[in-house]
């Protein structure tokens, strides 16, 4: 039986918005929307908030979830799960962004559900086609291409793939959840960042570089994150009229 814990990293010094996990949704912190949508996944064995604060630490466990405090200096979210799943008996491991209250569980399920298909993963994400032309062209909507087995070639945050010709693309964007193998995560954020990662300021560049694949699922269902505070009060109207 494979285990499968979801860790949802939560930095308090947010550089738009600090404090965001703790921001209020409907009478709810941000924290606290993500993972009750973690929770009803049918895949995780466990969630976990890796929180860098005190006050996430009590109000997650106001809530009833379960937080662990790690290094406030982790430089990545990737570090800050690596710590909290270290001494935990675990196969596998979800990133859950926890700037995403409305993420669904099933994109998590399907996600987690690599690790039966593809035994042999070691870091997998997900990608949804690109319906916008806006999307295309945003540098914040990190783009990303594939070969024939559905691993990814190259994120990036210019438009690809590009049509020299001028014609319509079949283009993807990635959204920020990853799955890793619990052993390879743990050796993972011991790799030096690497010259395109600090390029792009994409860490996933950095397996890449290293030379490992990185599975992708294909979803049509839509995730939003929340980075500024018109996306939070978009987000605020997306809950309060449900």
């Amino acid at each position: 039986m494979i285990k499968i814990i979801g860790v949802i990293p939560a930095r308090w010094a947010s550089t738009r918005l600090p404090g965001k996990p703790l921001a209020d949704i409907a009478g709810k912190p941000m924290i606290q929307r993500v993972w009750e949508q973690a929770k009803k996944s049918r895949r995780l064995n466990e969630v976990l908030v890796a929180c860098d604060d005190s006050r996430i630490e009590q109000a997650v466990k106001a809530f009833g979830g379960q937080a662990v405090m790690t290094d406030p200096n982790h430089p990545s979210g990737t570090d800050r799960i690596a710590e909290a799943v270290q001494g935990r008996d675990a196969d596998g491991i979800i990133n859950i962004q926890g700037d995403e209250p409305l993420i669904d569980p099933r994109v998590i399920d399907a996600l987690a559900g690599l690790f039966s298909l593809h035994p042999g993963v070691d870091m997998a994400t997900v990608i949804k086609r690109i319906m916008d032309e806006k999307d295309y062209s945003n540098p914040n909507v990190v783009k990303v291409v594939v070969n024939q087995r559905q691993e990814a070639v190259y994120f990036s945050r210019s438009p690809i793939p590009f049509n020299r010709d001028g014609g319509p693309v079949t283009a993807y964007k990635h959204l920020g959840i990853y799955a890793y193998q619990k052993n390879f995560l743990l050796g993972y954020k011991n790799l030096p960042e690497s010259l395109l990662e600090k390029t792009e300021k994409l860490e996933q560049l950095r397996a890449i570089e290293a030379g490992y694949k990185i599975k992708t699922v294909i979803t049509d269902m839509e995730s939003m994150g929340v980075d500024t505070a018109e996306d939070l009060e978009k987000i605020r109207h997306i809950i309060n009229t449900r």
